[in-house]
């Protein structure tokens, strides 16, 4: 079975930056390592099951064709272009980052 290549776009890769920062600064490097671990964990799945996550549910992101794959209490949104993964963003699920993409 042919893999996807997935690629972490900058914007993706300063959210998982900010997330170690903050478990960094909170509980320690281990958690940090750990977060971080979880979520490159995680995205690297998309490589040989890109369709794991779910359409988005958010009516805006959905019709754009986003999907989301869940990792803990983030969510990692990202598309399938081709045999590609893109990842755009990686957000705690708790907050309203649907908008975060009218921004872009």
């Amino acid at each position: 079975m042919l893999k996807y290549k997935v690629e972490i776009l900058s914007p993706a890769a300063k959210d998982i930056e900010r997330i170690a920062e903050y478990y960094l600064r909170m509980v320690g490097s281990l958690s940090a390592e750990k977060i971080t671990d979880k979520l490159l964990d995680t995205i690297q799945t998309l490589e040989d099951n890109p369709f794991a996550g779910m359409e988005h549910p958010d009516t805006i992101l959905y019709k754009q064709n986003y999907r989301k794959i869940i990792a803990g209490e983030y969510i990692c949104v990202y598309k399938i272009i081709e045999k590609r993964v893109f990842i755009y963003r990686v957000v705690h699920g708790a907050t309203d980052y649907p908008k975060l993409f009218g921004k872009e």
